[in-house]
């Protein structure tokens, strides 16, 4: 794997951590936070797997954008509206006005589980 490709990993698990810590926090959860993280997770890994194989990209937060560049795979293209919606909820969320919920943000981290799994199963690394 090339450096500059994991290093997009390393900054994917952290961000993958940081959803996972404010969704499941015990005192004052978080789920804005969990949103904006399980979106940047998401994005990251799918950068990622850009980097690795060579395609450009362009500086985009835009997750359903980044999809299309990706390689042919049935399990992230079946997820385009949960993407879509993940691109959103990572802004939405962020200022005032609206406020995540506990089950939208479980809907986020469920979608940042899947583009996870199938990135690093592309990258060849193991799924903790």
């Amino acid at each position: 794997m090339r450096p500059l490709t994991r290093e997009w990993v390393q900054k994917a698990e952290g961000d993958f951590v940081s959803a996972l810590r404010e969704y499941r926090a015990r005192k004052m959860p978080n789920y804005n936070a969990a949103c904006f993280h399980a979106q940047q997770c998401a994005e990251k890994y799918m950068k990622a797997c850009l980097q690795e194989r060579d395609t450009p990209f362009e500086k985009t937060h835009d997750l359903v954008r980044l999809l299309h560049l990706l390689p042919e795979n049935a399990v992230l293209e079946a997820l385009e509206t949960e993407l879509s919606v993940l691109s959103a909820a990572a802004v939405e969320f962020r200022y005032p006005g609206e406020q995540a919920t506990k089950k939208l943000a479980k809907e986020a981290i469920d979608t940042c589980r899947v583009v996870r799994t199938e990135i690093r199963g592309l990258l060849r690394l193991l799924t903790e």
